[in-house]
């Protein structure tokens, strides 16, 4: 069953929101070469909770941490821990923040010190496939529509898309119906309606789209070892455009 939210409910994920947004600030302010991903982790934690919130993730199926942390091969769901970030790296950091009893989710995926411009542009090109897929969020659109625009973008640049995972609705828990899958068709798959709020993120790895999944149950790396991008907003469809909850704005203000 699909749950459409109203605006009230919409009120209550933006706070959600507005709580990760920042969350994902302070991480921003942190991440340089020499910090360990656990030290990133215990950071969000103590701000979501500061802040009222609870982080999503933690918990969640046995999942231990508040942040999923993936670096460079890893896709999605990568453990925090005594990695330390080096110059080269690419970490995507994933959060949610679950606060007046509704979700939010958003990743962003970072460069660490001097990145081979090949796997910057992986994750300017990724970026921007998000914007594209948030652009058909619209009432009267397909959900195909979202799909097809994130992977026409970034197998123009010969990237491949992950299939196995996808995106999601979000409002009371944290994966709702429907799916929202990063490849598709225009036009097919159901039809956006006003109040549907989904977790659109973009999956892509540099080589391959093929993905394997690492003994500890949750780790997903790319096949052929190369780096992966991801970036998240949780997103409202309306009338003539998308409203994006979640923001950047916290992490670009530290990055600069």
């Amino acid at each position: 069953m699909i749950f459409y939210k109203t605006e009230e409910e919409i009120e209550f994920m933006r706070a959600s929101a507005k709580v990760l947004a920042q969350a994902h600030g302070e991480v921003a302010s942190m991440i340089q070469e020499g910090v360990t991903t656990r030290q990133l982790d215990q950071r969000a934690e103590e701000f979501i909770r500061d802040h009222g919130g609870h982080p999503s993730f933690k918990g969640y199926n046995g999942f231990e941490y508040s942040l999923c942390i993936s670096p460079n091969s890893v896709v999605v769901h990568g453990f925090p821990g005594d990695y330390v970030l080096k110059s080269g790296d690419v970490v995507s950091i994933d959060c949610g923040v679950l606060l007046n009893g509704y979700h939010a989710d958003s990743a962003y995926t970072y460069p660490i010190g001097e990145v081979a411009p090949e796997v910057i542009k992986l994750l300017e090109e990724t970026k921007k496939s998000l914007y594209l897929g948030i652009e058909q969020a619209v009432a009267g659109n397909r959900m195909g529509d979202v799909s097809y625009a994130i992977q026409s973008h970034v197998e123009k640049q010969g990237y491949g898309v992950v299939r196995e995972l996808v995106g999601h609705g979000i409002g009371k828990k944290l994966h709702e119906r429907p799916d929202v899958p990063n490849y598709g068709k225009r036009g097919s798959g159901l039809k956006l309606q006003t109040g549907l709020v989904m977790a659109i993120e973009p999956m892509v790895n540099l080589g391959t789209k093929n993905i394997i999944q690492e003994k500890d149950g949750w780790t997903i790396r790319t096949k052929d070892l190369k780096p992966s991008a991801h970036f998240e907003h949780t997103v409202v469809v309306r009338k003539d455009k998308a409203e994006i909850l979640t923001s950047f704005e916290y992490i670009e203000k530290a990055l600069q």
